[in-house]
């Protein structure tokens, strides 16, 4: 079995290894390969998260 570190291709929709798709095509890297499988998820939560944040500083 391969090991980390993992990357979520954004290309393909698929985790790779460091021997994927070039680093524009990818988030990461990510210690597991679970990490990897929910990248999508992570990135919508901390976008979620800042917007949040956003919104309080500016008194929305």
């Amino acid at each position: 079995m391969a090991e980390g570190p993992w990357f979520y291709c954004i290309k393909h929709h698929a985790v790779e290894t460091r021997d994927g798709c070039a680093e524009r095509h990818r988030l990461g890297p990510y210690v597991t390969r679970e990490e990897a499988e929910h990248a999508l998820q992570s990135v919508a939560d901390r976008e979620q998260k800042l917007t949040q944040e956003d919104r309080a500083w500016e008194g929305d």
